[in-house]
């Protein structure tokens, strides 16, 4: 009888301060909804929560404290005035949509400290997270229900 070759093993895991350091790394580019909810939940003032779709598509319904600045709309000019100090967390619809990469990539090349929120409205939605709609940007009260985080 032979035994199986491992798929996993096929490639060999990277060295525990490779993996460190590429770890760090994915987490210096994202944040998830749990992060999002939790800072925004807090008051955490040195972010600050963009929904990169368009302005029909954020009146349907966006994160509670996001403003909306689509990603069609980022240039140097427009985004001249945002703060320097703050750091910026992009989202769009969800893993089918790259909005919230391209409006992330629009920031960064102006300078902006950026991060990418993973999974989009979609996962902050599956992740049981309340919804604000119109175009008022509205904002957590702390009081929300939602479901616990399983990470």
């Amino acid at each position: 009888m032979t035994q199986a070759t491992s798929s996993v093993l096929a490639f060999p895991a990277a060295s525990p301060a490779d993996t460190r350091d590429f770890m760090l790394q994915k987490l210096s580019f994202h944040a998830d909804a749990w992060d999002v909810w939790e800072d925004l939940k807090n008051g955490i003032v040195e972010i600050v929560v963009i929904d990169t779709r368009s302005e029909e598509k954020y009146a349907q319904g966006h994160i509670p404290g996001a403003i909306n600045f689509p990603h069609r709309l980022m240039t140097a000019e427009s985004t001249a005035e945002l703060d320097r100090s703050k750091t910026y967390v992009t989202y769009c619809d969800g893993i089918g949509c790259n909005g919230s990469t391209k409006g992330a990539y629009k920031l960064a090349k102006e300078g902006l400290l950026v991060k990418e929120m993973l999974g989009g409205l979609d996962f902050w939605i599956r992740d049981g997270f309340p919804l604000a709609t119109g175009a008022e940007v509205g904002q957590l009260t702390g009081d929300e229900h939602v479901i616990a985080c399983s990470c």
